[in-house]
């Protein structure tokens, strides 16, 4: 087993391997942006359409950090973002589903292909945390972008449509996403220091 990790880790750095990643997270973020169509077109003023699909835009500053790797360079603030943005709402689309799951909604086969389309965006965050080069700087700018993201989405009540049974409890979770915000900022950070430190 050891020796099919070792495979796959070195694969992740391979241009045959960023290409197929590259080309699944541009469909997925295609989808994802089709998917949001009718709440981009309600949302008004249209300055604030640009926080309104969290996922796909996730996904696809994830896309631009393949390619860039493809290309044989590093953008370190698209990193951040991507990375921290990518994992955190793989994470939390997995959790509203479950929790709306939990409290009776049905669970069909497009939630079950959410899920694992937005585990795979969590996953591959953290995959590719090693390969990041981050500093204090660029991390506290997608810390930013990632909380107001929080603040726009829950205080002015632009945050992604949610399954109509947790529509009563917007407020959990509003906080739930802060605390994933911040847990997410931390989570990418810690991974690329460490790596950082056993490569001195």
């Amino acid at each position: 087993m050891r020796w099919m990790w070792e495979w796959f880790s070195d694969s992740l750095g391979k241009s045959w391997f960023l290409w197929i990643l590259f080309f699944i997270n541009l469909g997925g973020t295609i989808y994802g942006f089709i998917w949001y169509k009718a709440q981009l077109e309600a949302t008004e003023p249209a300055i604030f359409r640009i926080f309104v699909p969290d996922s796909p835009t996730g996904s696809g500053l994830f896309t631009l950090v393949i390619l860039t790797y493809i290309i044989g360079r590093h953008v370190p603030l698209l990193e951040a973002l991507a990375g921290i943005t990518n994992f955190k709402y793989g994470i939390w689309a997995v959790a509203v589903i479950f929790a709306g799951w939990a409290l009776g909604d049905e669970l069909q086969w497009q939630q079950v292909m959410l899920v694992c389309s937005h585990l795979g965006m969590a996953i591959e965050s953290l995959l590719y945390a090693r390969f990041y080069k981050l500093s204090w700087l660029v991390v506290g700018f997608a810390s930013l972008w990632t909380l107001n993201n929080d603040f726009v989405d829950y205080v002015m009540d632009l945050h992604p449509y949610l399954p109509e049974v947790l529509d009563p409890y917007s407020g959990i979770v509003g906080l739930c996403t802060v605390a994933l915000s911040i847990i997410s900022i931390a989570v990418i950070w810690t991974i690329n220091v460490k790596n950082q430190q056993n490569e001195v």
